[in-house]
């Protein structure tokens, strides 16, 4: 296992009420996506939560997370760059979709050159002039696609999925799994997915691992 590339989970434990929950080895190399699948209260999401950082203080865990070669696993949450979509697109209501989007930059990114690249982020998801729009006037699949852009314009070096296709119906859902799987592809990002859909993991065309 060469842990200097992409996203490697080392002998990871999670227990609650002396109860495993999960337990996993597992290296993601940079461009592969890795379906995690299993009934509900598996240990899915909480997984990914150890993952990002976030897990709850009643649940017991032992084991790394190490990403391209460093150990992240007692960094805080923010320190990680590990991006991560959920169900809902989380798109703040008070902002604009191009303020949205900014959100994802660097304090260091300011004047023309945040503009510009809050400009160039629409034009690749197709939203070239959203900028000053509403959230709440969008369709799912156009707030799906500005969620993903914000995450990836955080520049994360993983990404975690956390059934982020589920409330979108099936025509949708196979344009936007594409739309992520290629702009993750593209940046060589090791991807962990969660999903109870099949659909969802034959896409991915990675591993799959049943909880």
């Amino acid at each position: 296992m060469n842990e200097l590339e992409g996203l490697c989970l080392k002998s990871v434990c999670i227990a609650k009420d002396n109860t495993t929950l999960i337990d996993i080895d597992v290296h993601i190399k940079p461009g592969e996506i890795t379906s995690i699948m299993g009934p509900s209260g598996s240990g899915k999401s909480t997984l990914l939560s150890f993952i990002i950082g976030t897990l709850a203080p009643d649940f017991d865990s032992r084991g790394s997370i190490v990403l391209d070669g460093v150990d992240v696993t007692n960094l805080a949450a923010e320190r990680r760059r590990i991006g991560i979509l959920f169900q809902d697109d989380l798109l703040f209501p008070h902002l604009s979709v191009g303020d949205n989007l900014a959100f994802g930059l660097s304090a260091a990114v300011r004047g023309p050159e945040r503009t510009a690249r809050v400009q160039d982020a629409l034009s690749e998801i197709g939203l070239t002039d959203f900028a000053t729009r509403d959230p709440d006037t969008l369709s799912g699949g156009q707030k799906a696609r500005v969620a993903l852009m914000r995450m990836l314009l955080s520049e994360p070096k993983a990404l975690l999925l956390d059934e982020p296709f589920s409330r979108l119906d099936t025509d949708l859902r196979a344009q936007i799994r594409s739309l992520v799987f290629e702009h993750a592809k593209a940046r060589g990002l090791p991807v962990l997915m969660v999903t109870h859909d099949d659909q969802d993991a034959n896409a991915a065309g990675g591993q799959v691992i049943r909880l």
